[in-house]
């Protein structure tokens, strides 16, 4: 990476004490420093990402530098260029509105940057002008990120089979594109429920946003049970985990755990137990591995091993998983939070191969593809 000089406009407190440095560890010869803009390294889905790629840094012996940038549209803008300014050669991001990639995409190619995106894609629908911009450029490497309309559906038919039809929504920020998949998917289930069922129709309410907090998360909760004392459902669209812990104490506050269901996407760390008594009937995420990926095709282009993104970029998309009962979550559980979907040599490698392979590798990653791997490696 050639670093051209960069005038920059930001360098507040604010800025400087969210960004943390990982380790620099053995085998760093390559000296590869990639850089992390994230909403937080410290929530729900946050941590386990950090704690995802902090263990593939330190099986490649590459350097990681952090921003939490609270997905707050100026601060999102300052961390790309916070970590150019670092010395940084490649760098992943999330959140990042489409809007907010064209300039991330300017200033990485402008200092010959290698960027990627995890838990997001730009829109070809509904900002064709961006995701253009995005394949033409030569340094953005792609997106890794789900099915979010599929999510969606998915997540509303458990409510739907559960017996719900009463629906509150719960988004994060308007106009995020994750949040607009998941959302397209909410309805879609209910419209095709709709035309099934002509004498039990569902229904879904208009969303209240909540930002990423737990707060927020509360807030929409209790607007939506006092706007219809009806409501048996609830589903808190993500947001990183917090605006769901708020959204489901709300409804235990309310003693309505047992006539609000409530589904969502991003695990939270006991899940189990509120699938045992009740306070979640569902979810779905859980296996933080977007940004292991992500930063995998940020290392390999970085060492020169991809090549060529001048024209297209990689659309690297996983499976969800899917949680509805304690008995799922057992080995959920054993296999993502006990310990990590993937050990160090499985990490290196990944990081040996062709995009090809880690797309179908990325296809397979399962609760019973991790166990799998995890009682093969024990023996």
């Amino acid at each position: 990476m050639k670093l051209k000089k960069l005038s920059l406009f930001v360098g507040t407190a604010v800025m400087a004490a969210t960004m943390a440095c990982a380790s620099t560890v053995a085998n760093a010869a390559d000296d590869i420093k990639i850089g992390v803009s994230i909403w937080s390294s410290t929530d729900v889905l946050g941590s386990d990402s950090k704690r995802m790629l902090d263990a593939a840094a330190d099986a490649l012996g590459v350097e990681l530098q952090y921003v939490d940038q609270g997905h707050v549209s100026e601060r999102v803008t300052a961390s790309i260029e916070q970590l150019i300014a670092a010395g940084c050669q490649g760098i992943i991001v999330c959140n990042s509105a489409d809007t907010e990639m064209v300039s991330a995409i300017k200033n990485c190619n402008d200092n010959e940057v290698y960027l990627a995106q995890f838990y997001r894609i730009i829109s070809e629908t509904a900002n064709p002008q961006i995701y253009e911009m995005a394949k033409s450029s030569p340094y953005f490497i792609g997106a890794v990120h789900e099915d979010e309309p599929a999510n969606g559906e998915a997540l509303v038919n458990i409510l739907l089979n559960k017996g719900c039809r009463n629906i509150g929504l719960i988004g994060w920020e308007q106009g995020d594109a994750t949040w607009l998949g998941r959302w397209e998917g909410y309805k879609a289930g209910v419209e095709k429920w709709n035309a099934a069922h002509p004498d039990d129709q569902a229904k879904l309410s208009e969303p209240q946003y909540a930002g990423t907090s737990s707060e927020g998360g509360s807030k929409a909760a209790e607007a939506l049970m006092a706007a219809d004392p009806t409501l048996d459902a609830l589903i808190p669209a993500g947001g990183g985990g917090d605006p769901l812990l708020g959204a489901v104490a709300a409804v235990e506050r309310a003693g309505k755990v047992k006539d609000i269901a409530v589904v969502s996407t991003d695990f939270l760390p006991d899940l189990g137990e509120r699938l045992q008594n009740g306070s979640m009937a569902g979810q779905s995420g859980g296996h933080y591995c977007d940004p292991l990926y992500a930063f995998l095709l940020v290392y390999n282009a970085v060492k020169g091993n991809y090549k060529d993104f001048e024209g297209k970029f990689v659309d690297l998309v996983f499976p969800y998983l899917f949680v509805s009962s304690p008995a799922d979550y057992g080995d959920y559980d054993k296999y993502f939070e006990q310990s990590l979907p993937y050990n160090a040599d499985e990490i290196k490698a990944l990081a040996n191969m062709s995009i090809e392979e880690l797309q179908a590798a990325a296809n397979k990653l399962s609760i019973d593809d991790a166990a799998a791997r995890a009682q093969a490696n024990a023996k």
